[in-house]
């Protein structure tokens, strides 16, 4: 399986993925680490990316995801994912591949995003990023997870949503029966 946890720049794809990869036993890898030098830069210098800026960087992940299916290796990845035919580039054809987009408020990231240091993302983009949000439609098959002020908590909750009625954290090589 491979989770992909999604959301605007701030919303705390990073820490939740990165934690609930741990939880889980699973490898992890951030999709900043994909974006081109190019898009860092023009990120860097607040210039929002377009959609022909993205396509290098979701086909980046889209193979990453590839290679684990192939390997038969559950992951976890974040990915900001904001509009519907990105969503449907990494999941469609993987039914391996679940997505957990973590709806936060714009206040909320604004905040975390004024006190964020050492990132190429600037605050000053986030109006872009909630410009360009498609919100996840029911036919999508995309679960929503509001987070919880404690990032473990929202672990928790993700993986009480992925496996109902669990008491035990999965291992590495659990498969869901979703």
């Amino acid at each position: 399986m491979i989770l992909i946890v999604a959301g605007v720049s701030g919303s705390g794809k990073t820490t939740v993925g990165a934690l609930l990869a741990g939880r889980l036993q699973w490898s992890f890898a951030d999709a900043d680490q994909f974006h081109p030098a190019a898009n860092i830069e023009k990120m860097r210098t607040g210039i929002p990316l377009t959609d022909e800026d993205r396509r290098p960087w979701l086909r980046a992940i889209a193979d990453w995801m590839d290679e684990r299916i192939a390997r038969t290796e559950s992951a976890v990845i974040t990915c900001s994912a904001l509009k519907r035919s990105y969503r449907d580039a990494l999941l469609g054809g993987r039914p391996e591949a679940r997505m957990i987009f973590l709806a936060v408020d714009r206040e909320v990231v604004a905040r975390r995003l004024a006190a964020r240091h050492g990132h190429f993302f600037p605050a000053q983009l986030l109006g872009t990023q909630f410009d360009a949000f498609e919100p996840p439609q029911p036919d999508e098959h995309v679960i929503t997870v509001i987070p919880a002020d404690d990032p473990a908590d929202t672990v928790a909750s993700i993986i009480a949503i992925l496996w109902p009625g669990t008491s035990a954290v999965p291992g590495g090589d659990h498969e869901a029966e979703t």
